[in-house]
């Protein structure tokens, strides 16, 4: 249900009917349960993932879990650059596309700097895919918003970044890596993003709202057990377990992003995420007030330089002017 900027019952969603919504990496964690509570509540849903057998698995479970789900796949894999862009356009087909989280990423990085596509791994997979994803989605979520209100892309931090105490950036970590640094100095980017996406949104008069999301703190081994999607070892769940007091649930977790993605009252910029920071129903925290979490990502100079890099790196440019509204 919509209620006041505290409250939310991920359990007793509005009705999503007739919106249609994009979940990236919904082939597990986070990303299934956010695609499963849009499933819930009516929305048609695109779950996203770069194995097909896993996106097999994960449809298949959320039509046991919730009967007459209206699901659809679509192999994206966010580390090649012209996959995206065949997918963005693919879905610029769509009649109607309503919001998209972009949540694929990865989470355990690689103790040794890899390369994907001529960038950083991690930086690759969480940053840089989801930028040109996001700038090939644009005119379509565009249409969504001017037509609906509906036009939304949600962006994934971390409650890591509160550790993030700089205003500088190495996104390519080629002397100072390490998987730590790479994963934390990603989810700032990402941040950052969706600040300075929302700012140039609201520039070029383009009906795109612009959230940050973040899960707390939320492990798979507190998470059900989902056949072919959340299988946890008995070593996982007793250590999991042992965090009960800080942690909580994937299912918890992605409430805040699918809030994020479908509640009305959050604003462009702001921030979603557990009430307790690591635990809690989704909270939403307004753009206007700096969180330890988004002190640094909301300031325009470093809006403007990482904004900046992933063009260049991607070799993309938004189309704000393609997606703006329709003069009189």
């Amino acid at each position: 249900m919509v209620g006041s900027r505290d409250s939310w019952d991920a359990r007793a969603l509005p009705s999503l009917a007739g919106r249609t919504y994009l979940v990236t990496g919904a082939t597990s964690g986070l990303g299934f349960f956010s695609a499963e509570q849009l499933a819930s509540a009516g929305a048609h849903v695109i779950l996203s993932g770069r194995d097909v057998n896993k996106l097999t698995a994960a449809r298949a479970a959320i039509g046991r879990r919730v009967p007459g789900a209206s699901l659809e796949s679509m192999i994206i894999d966010v580390t090649k650059r012209s996959v995206v862009r065949s997918a963005a356009a693919s879905l610029s087909s769509h009649d109607r596309l309503d919001g998209v989280i972009l949540n694929a990423g990865i989470v355990h990085p690689p103790r040794k700097r890899e390369e994907v596509d001529g960038h950083e791994i991690v930086l690759t997979t969480n940053v840089l895919g989801h930028f040109a994803l996001a700038a090939g989605l644009l005119p379509t979520l565009a249409k969504a918003g001017r037509d609906f209100g509906t036009g939304r892309m949600v962006w994934l931090g971390s409650i890591s970044t509160a550790s993030w105490k700089t205003t500088k950036i190495d996104p390519e970590l080629k002397d100072n890596y390490s998987g730590a640094r790479a994963y934390v100095q990603s989810k700032f980017m990402a941040q950052v993003l969706a600040a300075e996406a929302q700012r140039r949104c609201d520039e070029a008069d383009v009906a795109v709202t612009n959230v940050i999301a973040h899960p707390g703190y939320s492990l798979s081994g507190r998470t059900d057990a989902v056949a072919g999607v959340n299988e946890v070892r008995r070593s996982k769940r007793f250590f999991a377990n042992l965090q009960a007091p800080v942690s909580q649930s994937k299912e918890a977790g992605a409430a805040s992003q699918v809030r994020a993605l479908i509640d009305p009252q959050v604003q462009g910029g702001d921030l979603v995420g557990p009430a307790r920071t690591f635990t809690g129903p989704p909270r939403v925290y307004p753009a206007a007030k700096s969180t330890t979490l988004t002190v640094h990502s909301r300031l325009p100079e470093v809006g403007r330089e990482v904004w900046a890099f992933c063009e260049e790196a991607t070799r993309t440019t938004w189309p704000f002017e393609a997606a703006q509204s329709p003069r009189d």
